[in-house]
């Protein structure tokens, strides 16, 4: 049996699934009262736990023989954040406390590109470090101080094995991440602003098999990228809008004008308690240097991720069928000439 912490996160849920698919069982370990509503229809062993109470996790942990990490805090809100240190760092440690002592034989720890060390050209791969001490953000540095609390627990001799996530995209969305609700936003012709920028994207369903191939062949202590492609907010809402063969009002704001204004938000969505979509921080993912490479998890764990044109279909597929809406037979054959071109390299 595998257990999943953060089971009912975006990650988590589609691992939980590829987890079933594969003929595993699976224990889910959720908070008190959470909604598990992303897990209903599933068959797995939900147990309640808090990775900040290390009491509540040697029952879960009891009888398990691999444990996959995923449960944790995200920010791109700037300052000090002590929830997203307390879970991510405090929470991890208690999750390597409770592998080690119950005997686990494997974990995989899902930790972020954002925890490497920025590289401001060339490529972006394994041997970038991770930085605890990273400027950009409270989340950075405490998925970095977590990772690196991993590698210590495989150097003791825990089978630890660490999964670094590029942007995460895809269908089973329940939540609505970021880049979901710019993607759903667009898909429902709704009124879209955006910036200049790109990043590397990868799909959820990749990530997860990723993480099963980390569990199966991964080297303790060793670390593993988990990317897809690099595209451009411009070229991801274009995408979004041949695939639905629906238009939809897009403005872009003057980089300038949106890096002023997110001076101000961050302070406006703490009292909203809501997150924003520009802030310091996502601003400067979006200018980063994003040309990263997945080889080493190519190499060592058989990766392959899929078409990013794939994974967005899929993923507009999935936001309206849930919202009681199809993609009629002659959106899907569009989309199926635009995967045909890509295939033979005619795509821009």
């Amino acid at each position: 049996m595998y257990l999943v912490t953060g089971a009912t996160g975006h990650i988590g849920n589609v691992l939980v699934r590829k987890l079933l698919e594969k003929g595993e069982q699976v224990r889910a370990l959720v908070w008190r009262g959470e909604d598990t509503c992303p897990l209903e229809g599933l068959e797995v062993d939900k147990v309640e736990g808090d990775v900040l109470d290390l009491e509540s996790l040697w029952e879960p942990f009891r009888g398990v023989r691999g444990v996959f990490h995923l449960a944790g805090v995200i920010s791109i809100l700037p300052g000090a954040d002590p929830k997203v240190r307390a879970v991510n760092v405090d929470g991890t440690k208690n999750v390597l406390r409770a592998a080690s002592e119950s005997g686990v034989r494997r974990l995989v720890y899902t930790s972020s590109i954002h925890a490497l060390k920025r590289i401001e050209a060339g490529v972006i791969d394994e041997n970038a470090g991770f930085d605890p001490d990273n400027p950009y953000g409270e989340y950075d540095r405490s998925k970095a101080q977590a990772t690196l609390e991993v590698q210590q627990a495989a150097r003791a001799g825990l089978g630890a094995v660490i999964a670094c996530p590029t942007g995460v995209i895809g269908p089973y969305d329940f939540r609505g991440s970021m880049m979901g609700t710019v993607i759903r936003t667009a898909a429902e012709r709704k009124p879209t602003l955006y910036v200049d920028g790109a990043y590397d994207f990868v799909d959820v369903r990749d990530v997860a098999d990723g993480l099963i191939r980390a569990a199966e062949f991964g080297k303790p202590g060793e670390s593993y990228i988990l990317s897809g492609q690099r595209i451009s907010v411009r070229y991801l809402l274009e995408t979004v809008r041949e695939i639905t063969g629906r238009g939809f009002f897009q403005m872009k704001i003057p980089f300038d004008l949106a890096r002023f204004a997110a001076t101000f938000t961050p302070a406006f969505y703490r009292l909203a308690h809501a997150t924003p979509r520009f802030t310091p921080y996502s601003l400067e993912v979006l200018q980063s240097n994003s040309n990263i490479s997945h080889a080493k998890a190519t190499r060592e764990l058989g990766y392959q991720p899929r078409s990013l044109y794939e994974s967005l279909s899929d993923t507009v597929r999935w936001f309206m069928e849930s919202a009681g809406q199809r993609l009629n037979q002659a959106t899907l054959n569009r989309v199926e000439k635009i995967f045909e071109k890509e295939r033979h390299g005619l795509e821009k």
